[in-house]
């Protein structure tokens, strides 16, 4: 699969870029240390990422660059605010989207990728895309939050602020999303094995959150949902609910989640 390159220089982005043939779509993530909503969007690209081949020559290339610390890059790219991708390919930019859009994103790079897409191979259910706990601390969308450039604390509401904008991108970091108690190969509670194994039968492509892994999306998920158990079923960002919730849906709807199947059946005419 392939991966997100971080790119640490301007002779290094110089040269990855000119190694790449001209078929290449080339994903350039822009982002600052400071701008939290910059770890997420991370995570997306990681995730979105995974789901194409790494081929030789590479059909895709998802290239990470720090817009502070390589300017001149940036301002090639007219880059004026941070989480910032740009989509190119031949060395002509083929469009740009500036925030947290996490769908917005995700829909550009599947119509720019297209055909350039591996799908010579069989359809299998593809493993499941690990969406990881943020390193950063509270959020902020192009600029640091007032006081906290010079470390000063985040107010309560500031900080719940930060986490629900957090967590709206988190739920749209796949189409499918599953936020459990352990992961796929070790669930840690029997709702969530349940849960796995309903979507592994339905050959479903979906990404999770280890729930156990950060505290604050445990706590801030259940108000953010106004739903206070796990796991919990997200599908286009919105929340579908637990383990007996899904198993209704199921039985009410044979169809329901055959349309994020690798095995769906065509389209009727």
């Amino acid at each position: 699969m392939s991966t997100l390159i971080e790119i640490s220089s301007e002779a290094e982005f110089d040269s990855h870029i000119k190694s790449l043939p001209s078929t290449t779509l080339s994903i350039l993530y822009f982002h600052a240390p400071w701008a939290a909503p910059c770890a997420q969007m991370r995570t997306v690209l990681a995730a979105l990422a995974s789901q194409y081949p790494a081929t030789q020559p590479p059909t895709t290339s998802f290239i990470s660059i720090n817009a502070e610390e390589l300017p001149d890059i940036s301002e090639t790219y007219e880059v004026t605010a941070v989480p910032f991708v740009v989509l190119t390919r031949d060395g002509k930019i083929l469009e740009s989207i500036s925030g947290s859009d996490a769908v917005r994103v995700r829909e550009a790079i599947e119509r720019h990728a297209g055909s350039k897409a591996s799908t010579g191979a069989p359809a299998t259910i593809p493993p499941p895309l690990a969406a990881v706990p943020r390193e950063t601390g509270p959020t902020t969308a192009t600029q640091p939050p007032a006081g906290a450039a010079n470390g000063d604390a985040l107010t309560p509401e500031q900080s719940k602020e930060a986490l629900f904008a957090r967590l709206r991108e988190l739920v749209k970091a796949a189409p499918v999303m599953l936020f459990m108690k352990g992961t796929p190969s070790a669930p840690q509670c029997g709702f969530s094995r349940q849960l796995v194994a309903i979507l592994r039968e339905r050959s479903v492509k979906y990404g999770f959150f280890n729930i156990l892994a950060d505290e604050d999306v445990r706590q801030g998920l259940k108000e953010f949902a106004d739903w206070p158990t796990f796991p919990q079923l997200w599908v286009g960002g919105e929340l579908v609910g637990g383990l007996d919730i899904v198993k209704d849906e199921i039985e009410n709807d044979p169809d329901f989640l055959r349309e994020h199947s690798v095995n769906k059946a065509p389209v009727a005419a």
